[in-house]
């Protein structure tokens, strides 16, 4: 269950579309598998399968989780480096710690996101507090890698964090569904976010048989992924399921129903829309870098094995176990 909930009859709403407006098609729907990531939390893949001029220009993303940990089960990961691209990490429901070499740092929890822009290079770690490891509990969330342009690559690193009380929360035409914006434009409304690249990120929960029609950048690819539930997307209704992710082609509008009937663990809809203005620039992805060439690639790792993306910082945050801190001493 979602930690941001509002009422949808007192929030502004999307308008509907006008006599113009194209709706976009669906042009691909995939599953992703699930893996493990970090110290071993479950994950779902949800770009695997989809071609990166499709995705453009976001890079990866990760459904990390839903999972209810019993005590002693919560894992992260432990300090790495990242270089060329933004990390976006979105708590849907439960707690992860953040810290990194630049000083930027807290608590994501309960539908907050934590915005790093790796930049130049930088360290950092996400990991269940330790309080989390003791109690068990669930851990409900999503990382999502933003490209950065080549005249970007190397900016300074900086930290965002965006409570959850801070995203726009708008509901559609028809009070149906509710919508949270955490950066970019839907319609006249506004997340608080701020990116690099142009891009518009946002969580809808859409209840047993409504529709959610929202108007979309035409410049900006359109990705809808479904964390829970079930229903249909686009003008021709394709049926799209947990884990799995629809690519959109051209158009003005995004549309996704839910089915009428939704199961007891999940009483509603619930999905990420997602789209920004394609870069169209050679992309090297290896781990945890992302760059222009093979050459910058390999300048990357030389500069982290030189210490250049910064210094883990003396007491750091480190991944707790049961019965161990989790501060370095």
């Amino acid at each position: 269950m979602p930690a941001i909930t509002a009422d949808t009859l007192t929030l502004p709403r999307i308008v509907g579309p006008g006599p113009t407006d194209l709706p976009r098609p669906v042009r691909s729907i995939t599953t992703g598998p699930r893996g493990y990531e970090g110290e071993g939390f479950p994950v779902v893949r949800a770009f695997a399968g989809v071609s990166a001029a499709a995705l453009d220009p976001f890079v990866h993303m990760d459904q990390m989780g839903e999972v209810e940990y019993e005590p002693g089960q919560p894992k992260g990961t432990d300090w790495h480096p990242h270089r060329g691209f933004e990390t976006v990490t979105y708590m849907i429901d439960g707690r992860f710690a953040h810290q990194d070499s630049h000083g930027g740092g807290g608590l994501i929890t309960d539908g907050a996101t934590q915005w790093m822009t790796a930049g130049a290079g930088i360290l950092h770690i996400e990991t269940p507090p330790a309080e989390l490891v003791e109690s068990g509990g669930t851990f409900h969330g999503i990382q999502l890698w933003v490209n950065l342009p080549r005249k970007d690559k190397f900016a300074d690193p900086r930290y965002q964090a965006i409570e959850g009380g801070q995203v726009a929360l708008v509901a559609s035409d028809d009070g149906g569904a509710l919508v949270r914006i955490i950066a970019g434009d839907i319609g006249d409304h506004r997340g608080p976010g701020s990116t690099y690249t142009p891009i518009t990120l946002a969580h809808a929960t859409i209840q047993p048989g409504a529709l959610l029609d929202v108007p979309w950048n035409r410049d900006f690819n359109a990705l809808v992924y479904v964390l829970a539930g079930h229903g249909a997307v686009g003008p021709t209704g394709r049926p799209v399921s947990q884990g799995q992710l629809a690519v959109l082609g051209p158009g003005d509008r995004i549309s996704v129903s839910a089915g009428a009937s939704q199961d007891s663990r999940t009483p509603a809809l619930e999905v990420l829309l997602l789209g920004g203005k394609p870069i169209r620039e050679p992309v090297f992805h290896y781990g945890p870098f992302v760059m222009n060439s093979k050459a910058e690639l390999i300048e990357a790792l030389e500069d982290f094995n030189a210490g250049k993306f910064g210094t883990i910082p003396p007491n750091a945050l480190m991944p707790h176990t049961s019965g161990r801190s989790g501060r370095r001493d």
